[in-house]
């Protein structure tokens, strides 16, 4: 599953790999965590995050005490869901940043 996850990534920019390296790294993270790990600008985050979706191996979930973020982790295409999934921010976590 792993290597089906990196065959899918193979193409993108290096925007996209340098977010699905970080993501590999970690549980889960916010657009804004992932913008402080990777030291790249939201908006290129955002694009990135974009060409993750399209390529069907990231997962998102709200954060149910903040709707105006979500998580990103990766996934695979059977696993993603069109629907974003439900989760909760931990308390003192660098992910919930």
């Amino acid at each position: 599953m792993e290597s089906d996850r990196r065959e899918a990534v193979a193409d993108l920019p290096p925007s996209a790999k340098l977010v699905f390296v970080v993501l590999e790294n970690h549980e889960r993270l916010t657009q804004s965590a992932l913008a402080e790990e990777t030291l790249l600008p939201q908006r290129t985050v955002r694009y990135a995050l974009d060409e993750l979706r399209d390529a069907g191996v990231l997962r998102e979930e709200l954060n149910i005490m903040d709707a105006r973020q979500r998580f990103y982790s990766l996934g695979d295409a059977e696993g993603s869901a069109e629907e974003p999934g439900v989760g909760i921010a931990p308390e003192s976590s660098a992910s919930a940043r």
